[in-house]
């Protein structure tokens, strides 16, 4: 073989060689693009989510105050319900005291008045005589 047709092949290999380097450079400088164009894509995405999730919590927090706040008044409310029930129900004793004192005072001044009134008809009340367990009807 002569020495030009190895030259010849030597430089032809040498070309393909970088020609092959080259095209695989450029491949990978492609890839290196792409994938930074999707890592951007992710981090775009990422932002978005990231802000639909603190939304989301803002809201959430915002729920669960307004929850507490109607729990609060919702008891706050039963609170008073019950303390005015509490003082009705005193005030009933109270009166009640006074109905047994006065009736008390009643007995002592005329017994034979006081024993022909039943203990919890008013002055006042007379006996109906539909009713044979002691109805009372009012004048």
């Amino acid at each position: 073989m002569d020495t030009w047709v190895i030259i010849l092949i030597v430089v032809v290999a040498v070309v393909l060689i970088l020609v092959l380097a080259l095209a695989l450079s450029k491949r990978s400088r492609v890839n290196k693009v792409r994938q930074r164009e999707q890592a951007r894509e992710h981090l775009q995405e990422a932002q978005v989510r990231g802000a639909r999730a603190e939304r989301e919590q803002a809201l959430a927090e915002e729920q669960a105050a307004r929850a507490r706040r109607e729990r609060a008044e919702v008891e706050e409310r039963s609170a008073l319900a019950e303390q005015e029930a509490r003082e009705r129900a005193a005030k009933a004793g109270e009166e009640q005291a006074a109905a047994d004192e006065l009736r008390a005072k009643a007995e002592k001044i005329a017994p034979d008045l006081a024993a022909d009134r039943h203990p919890h008809r008013a002055p006042g009340d007379t006996v109906n005589p539909d009713h044979p367990e002691g109805g009372a009807t009012r004048r």
